[in-house]
């Protein structure tokens, strides 16, 4: 196979051919894949001053590396290289490089705490859009101090709170939306807003709690948001028939259900058959418990 050298990671990498471009695979700008660059670009790029260099090359390899990370096709030519370094979607501050890798962390994790091996960090600075090793070192040990992860040697686990920051801008992955369903919200929604729901966050998903007690039949809208779902949580609770008729609908679009009901109520339940085997809880600790459970499986 023919190799040819990365101009931004300056790593001699197999090349394919693929009409006017060609394709560099498994660099340290793309590990995992590959991007392409126009072939007649190539002598431009490389013919660029030491200063435009040093300036422009890191730069563009973090690009990459962050956007084939993200699943996204990356195809470059002469004209990208100032396009790329000068846009104010590049971090600059220590604090939007730092996030970067909470955004990398994230992507490659289902929860918090989960491991992440980065391997080898001597050839990742640009995950942060570092100049150089000894900056992300130093943003490691930053973001480590403020309790936003955990370092063991190559090995990083995001924190709770480092979860919740990276969360909120995705890190370049769609959190899957959830319905839950409980018919009580007076006796439940604040135990439920305050413990359960961010615990079902940070297995990757927008939880939206629906309160279905009271209401004559189930609105189109609500409909509609169980549909667009990717899970659904029903809890059994209050024995309302329209929770069972959301719950119903999900699991006859092949959304997978998880069933939950309150001990006070477990042996009241109206539907006892195999399909339903609820989640029996007695308070919102025991609940998120075994959530987790369920989720990490």
């Amino acid at each position: 196979m023919v190799k040819k050298h990365c101009l931004f990671c300056d790593e001699i990498v197999p090349i394919e051919s693929a009409g006017d471009y060609d394709k560099y695979m498994s660099c340290a700008c793309s590990p995992d894949g590959f991007y392409s660059l126009l072939s007649e670009s190539y002598e431009p790029i490389n013919s660029l001053s030491y200063q435009e260099k040093r300036h422009i090359f890191p730069v563009v390899s973090a690009y990459i590396r962050e956007r084939t990370d993200c699943d996204d096709l990356v195809a470059l030519s002469i004209d990208d290289m100032s396009t790329i370094a000068n846009s104010p979607k590049i971090p600059v501050t220590i604090e939007e490089k730092g996030n970067r890798l909470l955004q990398y962390l994230y992507r490659h994790s289902d929860a918090a705490e989960e491991p992440v091996v980065i391997q080898p960090l001597s050839r990742s600075y640009n995950l942060t859009y570092s100049p150089n090793l000894q900056e992300l070192v130093f943003i490691i040990d930053k973001l480590a101090t403020e309790q936003f992860m955990i370092r063991e040697g190559m090995t990083f686990r995001l924190t709770t709170k480092g979860w919740s920051e990276a969360a909120l801008s995705a890190g370049g992955r769609k959190l899957k939306p959830c319905c839950v369903l409980i018919s009580d919200e007076e006796a439940m929604g604040g135990e439920w807003l305050d413990k359960v729901l961010p615990k079902i966050e940070q297995y990757g998903y927008v939880p939206q709690l629906l309160n279905l007690r009271n209401i004559d039949s189930v609105k189109l809208s609500s409909l509609e948001l169980v549909s667009a779902s990717k899970l659904v949580i029903a809890d059994l609770t209050g024995q309302e028939p329209e929770v069972y008729f959301a719950a119903g609908y999900a699991l006859g679009r092949d959304i997978p259900v998880i069933w939950t009901v309150r001990s006070c109520d477990a042996d009241k339940l109206k539907v006892q058959t195999g399909d339903i085997r609820p989640l029996v809880w007695e308070n919102a600790e025991e609940l998120t418990a075994m959530l987790q459970q369920r989720l990490s499986n």
